[in-house]
């Protein structure tokens, strides 16, 4: 897929009306049929956390949750968001005191932001990961690059990333 822009959007072109939950937030938006989840949440609602690279479902950069699932958001047309709860890097730690969650915090202790294009996209996935994996205490370092395999690093800042997934697996673990 194309991405595109609300100035791209030509005029009296038809529009979608789009109701959905972005971050805890019932959000409304009219949106050409074309048009991405990515671009909207980045173009309309100026969510600019979640990246645009290769807009063809290969690195993860703009990896969100829908519902709770990992999707790449350059794959998935803004019109299928209807009456879904979508989750990007902007609404993970929202509801923390300084805004950030465990995982973005471990994100930050073990170095793993390099160039930090990746990182939302690397979060989110690690998120799902953290939220779907049957046992946390049996999250191993293969696991985590199992899980994250869909999300390119050019950095090659890997191990930083597992041992930062890791970690806040082993956090999550304790009573």
């Amino acid at each position: 897929m194309t991405t595109s822009t609300p100035e791209q959007d030509l005029p009296g072109a038809e529009l979608v009306p789009v109701d959905c939950t972005v971050n805890g937030r019932a959000v409304h938006l009219e949106v050409p049929p074309h048009r991405t989840l990515m671009d909207a949440l980045r173009y309309q609602l100026g969510l600019t956390g979640t990246k645009t690279c290769c807009a063809e479902g290969e690195c993860g950069a703009c990896t969100v949750l829908v519902d709770g699932e990992a999707v790449n958001s350059c794959l998935m047309l803004a019109a299928e968001g209807e009456g879904h709860e979508i989750l990007t890097i902007e609404g993970l730690g929202a509801d923390e005191p300084d805004g950030m969650s465990d995982l973005q915090h471990a994100f930050l202790t073990a170095g793993a932001v390099q160039c930090g294009f990746c990182i939302p996209g690397q979060v989110m996935a690690a998120e799902h990961l953290l939220r779907t994996h049957d046992a946390l205490d049996t999250l191993d370092e293969e696991a985590v690059r199992e899980g994250l395999s869909g999300n390119l690093c050019r950095c090659a800042g890997y191990q930083r990333i597992v041992a930062a997934v890791l970690q806040t697996a082993e956090s999550r673990r304790q009573p």
